[in-house]
């Protein structure tokens, strides 16, 4: 069974999408323009758990892993380098583009691992062999119009958070307590194509 949004996140959410608006309002007046703001804010996935989410997949040196929502890009620059595979992470943050950036330069990696600093919705991932998620669960569901485009046996693994209801229960769930945080994460898998429910 999926779990629920922690009730903390949610908290700091709220807090975010209001300084998030300020920022947006504050760039509007200086006539930057008006900017998509994220969905949510960034919270690391702890680094045995992206180790754990790559295994599940069963990433080989010939995938292609998006991350959408990629933060700092630990999930792309990880596989790079542990795999040999080509990684592909989207993020709508500049400051979190950079930083992911730097992260794969840091990693002897870029050669193998894009940034893209887009939407993740206007995103083609038709390419990909991997897709791995750690979003909230409506976000997951804008999703599934371009998961619906993976190739059949393209692999998808969500971090703690489903589909809420729409898609098939996942054919596989791992559970496991990090050694960072010490806290128990959920890790969900399914393989395209992927078995969508009505709404």
């Amino acid at each position: 069974m999926c779990r629920s949004p922690y009730v903390l996140l949610l908290v700091i959410l709220a807090i975010y999408f209001v300084d998030a608006s300020c920022a947006a309002a504050a760039d509007e007046a200086k006539g930057k323009g008006p900017k998509r703001t994220p969905d949510s804010v960034f919270v690391a996935t702890p680094g045995d758990v992206v180790a754990k989410m790559l295994e599940v997949a069963d990433v080989k040196k010939d995938d292609i892993i998006y991350d959408p929502g990629c933060g700092d890009g630990r999930i792309v620059v990880t596989a790079a380098k542990k795999y040999g595979c080509r990684g592909v992470g989207i993020e709508l943050s500049p400051k979190l583009v950079k930083a992911a950036r730097a992260n794969a330069v840091r990693n002897e990696v870029k050669d193998r691992v894009r940034i893209l600093e887009e939407d993740i919705y206007a995103v083609d991932m038709s390419e990909a062999t991997v897709v791995t998620l750690y979003l909230l669960p409506g976000m997951n569901v804008r999703l599934i119009p371009q998961l619906q485009k993976l190739k059949p046996g393209a692999r998808i693994v969500a971090h703690d958070y489903c589909f809420q209801g729409r898609v098939e229960e996942p054919e596989k769930t791992v559970a496991m307590t990090s050694k960072e945080d010490a806290v128990e994460h959920h890790i969900y898998l399914w393989t395209a194509p992927l078995n969508v429910n009505s709404p």
